[in-house]
């Protein structure tokens, strides 16, 4: 709709990731909150809690972060989607993307935000994300945190563009779709939730992509190496 609208008007919109160097990326922000079969109790809501989160809310984050790396492959499928998720400081000063397999507070450098309680943001996805396989990929890993009861660890409240954590304390998200592939390909957990033989397919089909992007011969290779 919002492509047909912008035609007629004689504009082209675009969800890509990243499609211009100096403004920030199309991203696909997912707000989670689990909830009994009744739908009147809301199960990562607690009052007591920090920040008003539930252990078993804070399960469920562990379980993403525990397969961040190769969850990448769903929520930034694309070659131009690691490009919004390592981008330069933008023309507003931010890039309002994450980096780092971490989470915090109300804090949009990290690559899940608690703004409030009862609930999470996942920020990692972008607008080239499948509606359908980004939240089956996210119920997979978050199912496997509350079955695991996986512990999400530290929360850090630093801003990720101004004030970085030192090299070494908190893992970086890939920086290319050909080593979350190399993550999602590694996992168990999404393999056995999505079945082996869809995530096998899914790969074939992403590593066929990164083929024909790594043969291309770009403009900037022309530019910069022309005369090496």
């Amino acid at each position: 709709m919002v492509k047909a609208i912008a035609e007629k008007h004689g504009y082209r919109a675009t969800f890509m990731p990243k499609p211009f160097r100096n403004l920030t990326g199309n991203g696909c922000h997912t707000h989670i909150s689990v909830w009994d079969s009744a739908g009147t109790a809301n199960l990562f809501h607690d009052p007591q809690g920090e920040l008003g989160l539930s252990t078993l809310a804070y399960q469920f984050i562990g379980g993403v972060l525990h397969s961040a790396e190769a969850l990448c492959a769903f929520t930034n499928p694309t070659v131009n989607s690691y490009k919004r998720l390592h981008a330069p400081v933008t023309a507003s000063g931010a890039t309002w993307s994450p980096n780092t397999v971490s989470y915090a507070g109300n804090n949009r450098t990290h690559a899940i935000r608690i703004p409030d309680p009862g609930r999470f943001e996942l920020r990692l996805a972008d607008g080239a994300a499948n509606p359908y396989l980004l939240p089956a990929a996210l119920i997979a890993v978050g199912l496997d945190g509350m079955a695991q009861k996986r512990d999400p660890g530290r929360r850090y409240d630093n801003n990720n563009y101004t004030h970085p954590l030192p090299s070494g304390t908190i893992k970086l998200l890939p920086t290319n779709l050909l080593d979350a592939l190399r993550c999602l390909s590694g996992n168990t957990v999404l393999s056995q939730a999505l079945g082996q033989d869809f995530v096998a397919s899914y790969l074939k089909l992403k590593h066929q992509e990164w083929h024909d992007y790594s043969t291309f011969i770009s403009s900037w290779e022309l530019e910069n190496t022309l005369d090496c």
